[in-house]
């Protein structure tokens, strides 16, 4: 399926790239506005996942708001027309110079983590002379069931405000003159498949805007952050996240009061699949029991085999022929380079072009200059 969608041009072009399916990508945008919609429902575009300047353009003319990690990416989100009053700031190290810009950029509202960032919030407010609205990171201590470098909701991760600190919170965000509480804010990982976490958020976050509304705190904003898995094993047979049982789910158990509004922050979800890296083969090495298939892509293109141990799909869109086992490794002068392992490809020879799927989610964004190499370019669909 892939194969049909790469013209001569771009088949044609130095390797490796990254190729963007911009009919997959609208395709699944389509579906999740379509949803939200259903529910009243706001989103909020993760930057992180993939800030390609053509993919964020596309995703910001559905509507989209932005969720941002750093100053840059909210320069970065500003420069590319996303509206500033539906920008979040999250992350648990902001620096002073990244809190300016989200103030000076009047962005819709900071998503905090500890209390001593609350009053650095604060004080930059007061010597702007503006008020900042900020969000409660809670840590809800739910297991997402996902790898422990991508699970950040249980209590041992450095992410969010503990429960037990909620007395002394309100304490502070009451003396902070220069901040308005407007909602609370839940992010439990990354790569969710086990849809049922999503209940069990749910039930949690019920009982913990209770306790703020039985104080008298007014929570107008539940932003349920991401997390939403995709299919790594078979990208064409599920190329999109099954949205409308994620978002019943959530309206199922969800509590909402008069007035609220539910936000989310969506990345890999919307973006992994329309995403492939594509490379040539450099060499086929015989090794002791082993066949590797060298390829001029690295760890410096797509870090995630190496980082998460993550598995992606790879096919060799040159060759029909029987199917062999190889290793499919990269040139990098690490152990770690490598795709993956005793994977079944057609049979492959030096000039192949290879295909490693589902990477339009950290995947080019994470992509680094180690071994001083160049960084890989983009292609998309309907050049």
């Amino acid at each position: 399926m892939l194969a049909s969608k790469l013209s001569e041009k771009i088949t044609g072009s130095e390797t490796p790239f990254y190729f963007y399916d911009i009919e997959l990508l609208n395709e699944t945008l389509h579906k999740f506005t379509a949803e939200i919609k259903l529910y009243g429902y706001q989103a909020h575009y993760a930057l992180k996942a993939n800030a390609d300047k053509r993919v964020l353009g596309i995703i910001k003319s559905y509507g989209f708001g932005a969720d941002c990690v750093s100053g840059n990416e909210i320069s970065l989100a500003l420069k590319c027309g996303f509206d500033p009053s539906r920008i979040v700031f999250a992350g648990v190290g902001k620096s002073d110079k990244e809190i300016i810009t989200a103030l000076k950029g009047r962005i819709f509202c900071f998503n905090c983590e500890s209390i001593p960032e609350i009053e650095v919030i604060n004080s930059l407010a007061s010597s702007l002379g503006v008020k900042a609205s900020v969000s409660l990171r809670i840590n809800p201590d739910i297991d997402a069931h996902t790898h422990k470098y991508i699970s950040t909701g249980r209590s041992r991760n450095k992410f969010g405000i503990s429960p037990w600190t909620f007395e002394d919170v309100i304490g502070v965000v009451k003396r902070c003159k220069n901040i308005k509480l407007t909602g609370l804010h839940f992010h439990i990982g990354s790569q969710i498949t086990d849809l049922t976490v999503f209940e069990l958020l749910c039930q949690r976050i019920n009982e913990l805007q209770q306790w703020f509304r039985n104080r008298g705190e007014d929570i107008n904003n539940i932003n349920l952050g991401g997390g939403l898995g995709v299919d790594y094993e078979d990208p064409d047979k599920n190329p999109i996240p099954d949205f409308s049982t994620y978002f019943r789910i959530i309206n199922r158990n969800l509590k909402v009061y008069p007035g609220q509004k539910v936000h989310f922050e969506p990345g890999r979800a919307l973006v992994a699949q329309c995403g492939s890296l594509l490379s040539r083969v450099l060499y086929v090495k015989i090794g002791r029991g082993k066949k590797f298939v060298i390829l001029d892509a690295g760890m410096t293109d797509l870090i995630r085999p190496a980082l998460y141990q993550a598995s992606h799909k790879i096919e060799n869109l040159s060759s029909d022929k029987r199917m062999m086992r190889y290793d499919v490794v990269g040139p990098i002068c690490e152990s770690s380079d490598v795709f993956s392992r005793n994977v079944l490809l057609n049979e492959t020879h030096r000039g192949d072009l290879i295909a490693i799927r589902s990477a339009g989610a950290y995947g080019q964004v994470m992509s680094m200059r180690y071994n001083q190499r160049d960084l890989p370019l983009s292609h998309y669909s309907d050049e």
